[in-house]
């Protein structure tokens, strides 16, 4: 016969344990058995039992006397943490044990009496947490990524890409540390930092797999060299490490957890590099100009490109009544990232995730590669199947090669932006093949069967995500780091 399912314990639940160990915890420590406790405080033995294994919770006026008679504060009894390592092993059992993966399995939920040996528990407590890490593992996938960050999407879809909440915070800080007009500083970074209790330092080597590194026990973030040329990612790296704790983070408990707050640190960067109240009031009086252009609230924050494209889709909606996309592609047309609340038709898979995706040659983020000249703005209007969308385009070469910004809006919103006059206009029909993805005739019959590419692999298609408590971070090399860089005691 299957063992009987245990409900997944909730917070309250574990609120009891704690409580009940604690209590335990110090009756031992004051040489007092459940009768004599018992019949100090006027309650029967069984009574504070269900009291100590987490069955009943008390009342206040019960803890004040157990309190008192244990010669402790009753705030001793009500902290959130567990008394001792063996306290702390039985209620991390006690959870693992109500985890969705494990009651799915079918096995009888273990109890912890003292009589259970300490190394015992331990080894429990151990397989249960590789359990744990080899499920994180399997989930921790190239398509659990994409899966992942097509809700993500959707959801900031619905939002039409804009957080007030975390707009409300990032004004806050901003305004403490006194900055008022301009492009944010490294020194404004610095200021803001030091208000958080964190001190920013610059080393070049960190491992490879990381952006920067929060030490949370000295207070210091380590960041790439500051000599990197402009160092606009510099500003937006140290932010995002100090959005961690300015957000509340903890540890991810799962990938999607991991990805959102990816999503987060980065909004709270750039809220701070282009503050909404200002950012607002220039791109309003640049739409009663009807020259808005992504490349002026670039200059104007002194950010990157795609900084201001990104923020531009965050503030154009709630604040312009514009509806607009803005997307990523690289030298191949490869969809790198995007997003979309004007209706433009992204190509998709059958899960509705675009990432990596083939960009039509047609569409203003792939033509935008085969102009001679690349340094300035390159302005599009295309026409698809959902309509037809002005796009502006800025190119660019990274270490990883060319890319592409896109950010542009519907048809009838262009008259808003400076480049709405050009007259470079594309049909795209796809997803049709015939659109850009079938060979012209003449071609097709010269060369079919007679040619054999040796194809590029993506790194991405056969490289696991590395399975440390951060995706993608190697623990063993960051806490190497750390011990390097640590302030001697």
């Amino acid at each position: 016969m299957a063992p009987e399912a245990t409900p997944s314990i909730s917070d309250a639940e574990v609120d009891r344990l704690l409580l009940g160990k604690r209590l335990r915890h110090f009756r031992t420590r004051a040489g007092l058995t459940l009768d004599q406790l018992g019949e100090r405080v006027g309650v029967v033995a069984s009574q504070l039992s269900l009291v100590e294994n987490g069955k009943r919770e008390p009342k206040l006026t019960l803890l004040q006397a157990v309190a008192r008679e244990l010669n402790i504060d009753p705030t001793e009894l009500l902290k959130h943490e567990a008394p001792d390592q063996r306290s702390a092993l039985e209620i991390e059992l006690e959870r693992a044990q109500s985890a969705p993966g494990y009651l799915s399995l079918g096995l009888p939920h273990v109890r912890t009496p003292r009589t259970l040996g300490d190394d015992t528990l331990e080894a429990l407590v151990g397989l249960h947490r590789e359990l744990a890490r080899r499920s994180r593992a399997a989930a921790t996938t190239s398509e659990e990524a994409r899966r992942i960050n097509t809700k993500m999407r959707l959801q900031m879809q619905e939002r039409d890409n804009y957080l007030p909440e975390i707009e409300l915070v990032a004004s806050d800080l901003m305004r403490r540390i006194g900055h008022t007009t301009g492009a944010v500083t490294h020194r404004a970074v610095a200021m803001l930092a030091e208000l958080l209790g964190f001190t920013l330092i610059f080393v070049d080597d960190l491992p490879s797999n990381t952006r920067s590194i929060t030490d949370l026990e000295n207070g210091r973030i380590y960041l790439p060299p500051a000599s990197i040329p402009g160092g606009h990612g510099l500003r937006s790296l140290a932010l995002q490490a100090m959005a961690h704790r300015v957000l509340g983070h903890s540890e991810p408990s799962s990938y999607a957890e991991f990805l959102e707050q990816r999503l987060q640190i980065n909004y709270f960067a750039a809220a701070c590099l282009l503050p909404e109240a200002r950012a607002v009031e220039f791109l309003q009086q640049a739409k009663r100009n009807r020259n808005l252009a992504i490349e002026d609230l670039r200059d104007a924050f002194g950010v990157t490109h795609e900084a201001a494209a990104h923020r531009f889709s965050n503030l154009a909606t709630h604040h312009l009544d514009l509806r607009v996309h803005h997307y990523r592609t690289d030298g191949a047309g490869s969809l790198v990232r995007g997003y979309e609340n004007d209706g433009l038709p992204f190509p998709s898979d059958e899960v509705g995730s675009i990432e990596g995706e083939m960009l039509c040659h047609k569409w203003g983020g792939r033509a935008a590669f085969n102009r001679t000249n690349r340094t300035s703005e390159f302005y599009q209007y295309t026409d698809t199947p959902a309509g037809t969308f002005w796009t502006s385009v800025q190119t660019g070469d990274a270490e990883q090669g060319p890319f592409a910004i896109a950010c542009g809006v519907g048809f009838d919103d262009a008259r808003w932006f400076r480049g709405r006059d050009t007259t470079l206009r594309a049909v795209s029909t796809c997803p049709d093949d015939s659109c850009c993805r079938t060979p012209r005739p003449e071609l097709l019959s010269r060369w079919e069967g007679k040619a054999w590419p040796s194809a590029r692999m993506h790194a991405h298609v056969l490289t696991p995500l590395p399975t440390g408590t951060f995706p993608g971070v190697d623990d063993a090399d960051m806490y190497e780091f750390l011990s390097r860089h640590a302030p001697s005691v």
